[in-house]
């Protein structure tokens, strides 16, 4: 295949899409203004968290990369929510950002199918309604099959700290500028949003007697079972402090100064990683906020001061710090900031990720408007599958969302209206009791491997896997035991909340382990699945009901003004998808399924 399919930019979007092209058997190319910054951590020095790990491991079924370099780079392996059930529990990776980054940089390196050019796109053309070519800033014209845009936070980016404000991407990198115009002048619309990133301080200038303590998991378990070592000998402590009234007070006082309360930033920010000023101002009732304390990296002198991202004037940065318990004497390495970028509202795309105007164009990450390294790599990952397809002539590929949160993800992202950076939440699943992260290889990876994303040793030991699943539930279905002076079933008795397969069987290795666990689990949830599936069988009917492409929903007459408008808009590919556009009423569902069926 020629190397003509182009990914803009080399970050966790563009180069998980880069991975899967590869993967099935294409070449392509990640232009990028910097080639050394390929795979950067720009913010958060971590990989998970709540329902973000679920993004990861559905991405391992799929034999991703984002897990290899979580687990490769891990310093700290804690599971969150472990007082509640299966379903909400989530792996969070500390890394070492260099370890991460690098683990990236030299997997793309490395791969025959995968080349990177240095550069910046500022155009394309099409013909034909079809990507045909792209323009570099050097003036280098290159034919183009495909496109995959994936430009993070550059898309005419602004950096804001206090009253000063610079044209960049990054701190220290500059801001892509065209692209956006471009896409505006084939008709796509686009928007502003706006994130941040906290300070980063000097680690021997901190005070840790007077910090909390955090310890990761004694027994380390990585995101991918069948692919990963961790690494055991690398387990550190994290810590954390808290803000104080007087810290509250000092960010009141300059509150003005701050870039988004003075009026400078406009966009909307990410409601659920708020900057340290809107805590204060939205929270008055609080009188403290916890911040954590998290090294970038291995004997790095470096710390990300987690939960304090903030676009106040360094000096006002500085003095709030100061006035925090074990933060007296900190120095800064930057200061934190905030930065609005362009992004492309996603009803315009398909479910595929795919422009619904422009074929072989699929966007992907924070253009998409979202927020999270896995939400970007899950993105990037489906729209390098549907690229590759498309180029191969073959059905695309879609996860629906009864099938997975890569599912869930996409399909609120186009039928949804962002207003505000997307983040995932377990709560956004409708389904999340049966996509838990114990049963994702179940799920997903025959799909992965009958697309031909996966190798022959990753099947292998997923049918491993399978089989040891297999073996305990037939051994659990044979066995009985003796429970208030009656003989119990086995399923039975663990369908009781404190009663564990564990007591009966004892795993040695890490896969076994994790099939015994998915299968009593499977075991405890099965009335519950069970309402689940019937609720998506419901539903499935729905989603195979397609609506015609060119389908004129202003002639509806018997639906709402604002049902049609928001119809004609974003143009939903199913009835399914049509119930879940805010807005669309039962009734106006009703009357669209009376209209098709004529």
């Amino acid at each position: 295949m020629s190397d003509d399919i182009y990914i803009v930019g080399g970050g966790h979007a563009g180069t998980e899409a880069a991975f899967s092209i590869a993967r099935l058997g294409l070449t392509c190319t990640i232009i990028t203004m910097d080639v050394d910054a390929i795979g950067r951590m720009s913010c958060n020095p971590a990989i998970g968290g709540l329902a973000k790990s679920h993004l990861v491991k559905e991405i391992d079924a799929f034999g991703g990369l984002m897990p290899l370099a979580a687990d490769h780079s891990g310093i700290q392996f804690k599971t969150l929510n472990m007082s509640k059930g299966p379903a909400v529990r989530s792996l969070r990776v500390q890394t070492d950002k260099k370890k991460y980054s690098r683990y990236i940089y030299n997997a793309i390196k490395e791969n025959k199918k995968i080349h990177t050019k240095k550069g910046e796109v500022v155009s394309f053309k099409t013909k034909n309604e079809r990507v045909k070519s792209i323009k570099l800033a050097s003036g280098e014209v290159l034919n183009c099959s495909g496109l995959i845009i994936t430009a993070g936070t550059f898309l005419n980016g602004l950096i804001h700290i206090g009253k000063d404000t610079y044209r960049a991407g990054r701190l220290g990198e500059a801001a892509a500028h065209g692209l956006t115009e471009c896409l505006v002048n084939y008709g796509l619309h686009s928007s502003r949003l706006k994130t941040g990133t906290p300070p980063r301080v000097l680690k021997s200038s901190i005070d840790w007697g007077k910090c909390r303590i955090s310890t990761g998991d004694k027994e380390k378990e990585p995101f991918s079972i069948f692919r990963s070592r961790v690494d055991k000998n690398v387990n550190i402590d994290t810590f954390s402090v808290d803000t104080s009234r007087n810290t509250h007070d000092i960010i009141n006082e300059n509150i003005n100064d701050s870039a988004m309360y003075s009026g400078k930033v406009t966009a909307a920010g990410p409601r659920y990683c708020p900057s340290i000023e809107d805590k204060v101002v939205r929270f008055k009732d609080r009188s403290s906020h916890s911040l954590f304390l998290e090294p970038e990296w291995l004997g790095s002198d470096q710390v990300y001061v987690a939960g304090f991202s903030t676009s106040l004037p360094k000096e006002t940065q500085v003095c709030a710090l100061k006035s925090i318990k074990g933060l007296e004497n900190v120095e800064f390495i930057r200061p934190g900031y905030a930065i609005e970028y362009d992004y492309i509202p996603t009803y315009q795309l398909k479910s595929t990720l795919e422009s619904k105007s422009i074929k072989n164009l699929f966007l992907a990450g924070q253009i998409n408007g979202t927020s999270g390294y896995e939400e970007a790599a899950a993105q990037g990952m489906v729209a390098g599958i549907n690229l590759s397809l498309s180029t191969l002539n073959r059905p695309p590929f879609i996860i629906k969302r009864q099938e997975g949160y890569i599912g869930v993800l996409i399909d609120d992202l186009v039928t949804k209206f962002i207003d505000e950076p997307y983040r995932m939440f377990t709560s956004r699943s409708e389904y999340r009791l049966s996509l838990r992260p114990d049963n994702v290889y179940n799920r997903l990876t025959p799909i992965a491997n009958s697309l031909g994303l996966l190798d022959n040793k990753f099947y292998n030991k997923y049918l491993h896997f399978e089989k040891l699943c297999a073996d305990y539930r037939k051994s659990i279905s044979s066995k009985t035991i003796s429970f208030n002076n009656k003989s119990l079933p086995l399923d039975k008795f663990i369908k009781q909340p404190k009663n564990s397969l564990f007591s009966f069987f004892s795993p040695k290795d890490m896969v076994s382990k994790s099939s015994l666990f998915s299968v009593e689990t499977d075991i405890k949830y099965s009335g519950y699945v069970e309402i689940e599936k019937k609720r998506a069988n419901k539903v499935l009917s729905l989603e195979k009901t397609l609506i015609p492409k060119n389908f004129n929903y202003l002639d509806l007459k018997n639906m709402s003004s604002e049902s049609r408008e928001k119809l004609a808009l974003v143009k939903p590919e199913t009835v399914a998808q049509a119930m879940r556009i805010g807005g669309v009423s039962s009734s106006d569902i009703t009357e669209l399924c009376f209209v098709l069926s004529k």
